[in-house]
């Protein structure tokens, strides 16, 4: 009987569609149990997704390689889902004109904040300069951070796992932390977990409104922005 399993394991694996189905199945059921446990932070779907999956493909001896070549799908479809976060920022333009100022300074402080305060406490652990390096985009969205890690010399692989990390974690704690604060303003909620927590925060946003969905698209492609401008400057001064 396991003999069978595993002969057919074998096969299925093969095949691309396998892992597609199982991305999005997995995160079917992670939203399901999301919802039915009252959006709890602790089982945010991405978070159960990445654990799930990361066990399976674990278990299984099955390579990343394997896995992305059937999941590459859904990667693709992040292309769109960016593009389509025009439409809410275009509807929030007046307010986004309004707030240029204040949403400036925001910016600026949490890019720098990000930055700064990451790389000086992986330093003062010990870290060495590739990691450090490597952390210094990490809020920013992962295409653009694994380019300014590589340009610096750091490795992209691991700011991609970085990136991931720190968008859960603010997807996870964000809201709750923001409300501890009693920022009830969507705009400023929206746009704090988009440059704190880059596209995960920006999902996360959407689930408190459009408005907080639309400001936090508008902070994730500001900080992308801001991030590739500062980091080489900041760790300039950090490394020295």
């Amino acid at each position: 009987m396991t003999s069978r399993f595993v002969e057919t394991w074998v096969y299925l694996a093969r095949s691309p569609l396998l892992w597609l189905a199982l991305t999005v199945s997995v995160y079917a059921a992670a939203e399901a149990l999301y919802r039915r446990l009252g959006r709890h932070p602790l089982v945010h779907p991405v978070l159960t997704s990445v654990i799930v999956l990361a066990t399976v493909l674990t278990a299984s001896g099955t390579p990343y390689s394997s896995y992305f070549e059937g999941a590459q799908f859904v990667h693709f479809l992040l292309g769109p889902a960016i593009v389509a976060l025009a439409v809410p920022l275009h509807r929030e333009l007046h307010r986004e004109q309004a707030m240029a100022v204040p949403l400036t300074v925001a910016l600026l402080a949490g890019s720098v904040t990000a930055i700064v305060t990451a790389v000086a406490t992986a330093r003062f652990a010990g870290a060495s300069r590739e990691t450090l390096l490597s952390l210094a985009p990490k809020s920013a969205t992962a295409p653009v951070a694994m380019g300014i890690a590589e340009r610096l010399g750091g490795l992209p692989s691991l700011t991609a796992s970085l990136v991931v990390i720190t968008g859960v974690l603010g997807a996870v704690i964000g809201p709750a932390l923001l409300r501890r604060l009693r920022i009830s303003d969507p705009a400023a909620a929206g746009f704090a977990l988009g440059v704190a927590s880059h596209g995960l925060g920006t999902a996360r946003a959407f689930e408190l409104g459009e408005t907080a969905g639309a400001f936090a698209g508008l902070g994730m492609g500001l900080n992308a922005v801001a991030t590739a401008l500062l980091v080489p400057a900041l760790m300039r001064l950090l490394l020295s």
